[in-house]
């Protein structure tokens, strides 16, 4: 075995125990995922575009509009910040950044690779159990 070959196989290693940490953290959490209630017109004034930003149960970063207009996952935080800024520019909009999880309950609009890598993961569990097992 070669150094790169090992050096490899420790990064592949370090990425499925991070991706099973994140999964009993999303789990130890909360059991199922917040449903995103409307937001109270006392403290965001309709005319002002307001985006939910938070993390769903895999890790991923979601930006969802707050009526549900648009919405997409991300893997960095502040990419899920500049789709929102995209998305409602040449207005500013206000950042809501729930505590709990919560998943992208419509069509992904963010980055294609990173729902793809979702999927992946989650058929990776299914068929894998005991690499994703505590």
């Amino acid at each position: 075995m070669t150094l790169q070959m090992c050096e490899e196989a420790a990064m592949a290693a370090i990425a499925l125990q991070e991706v099973r940490r994140r999964s009993e953290q999303a789990a130890s959490r909360v059991a199922a995922a917040a449903a995103l209630k409307p937001l109270d017109p006392d403290i965001v004034s309709a005319a002002l575009p307001a985006f939910f930003i938070g993390r769903n149960s895999a890790g991923l970063w979601v930006a969802r509009e707050a009526n549900g207009r648009v919405g997409g996952l991300f893997l960095f935080k502040s990419s899920a910040v500049d789709f929102a800024n995209r998305q409602s520019a040449p207005a500013k909009c206000a950042l809501v950044f729930p505590a709990e999880i919560f998943e992208l309950d419509i069509e992904n609009q963010g980055n294609p690779l990173v729902a793809l890598g979702a999927r992946l993961l989650v058929e990776m569990k299914r068929r894998l159990p005991h690499f994703f097992a505590g």
